[in-house]
């Protein structure tokens, strides 16, 4: 288990969205790990900041430009 590797998983181990094994080598590596332990529980204290938030408001020109965006970014998925 490398830190590379625990960036590359950190969305499906903090998902639970893992084999066992995965998860055993990735919770081994964070004990060994103060770097890859810190990412990981700044991620997580991100997430649980965001979803206990009330969304903040946005402009009519930022919804514009967020929707313009979105199109065009799905445009050129479908292309």
């Amino acid at each position: 288990m490398n830190c590379k590797t625990i960036v590359v998983e950190l969305e499906n181990y903090l998902d639970q969205d893992l084999d066992a094994d995965l998860r055993a080598s990735i919770e081994l590596h964070l004990v060994k790990c103060k770097k890859c332990k810190l990412i990981v529980d700044t991620t997580k204290k991100t997430i649980e900041i965001y979803c206990n938030a009330d969304p903040a408001p946005l402009s009519q020109d930022t919804r514009n430009r967020l929707h313009d965006a979105l199109v065009k970014h799905l445009r050129r998925a479908r292309a």
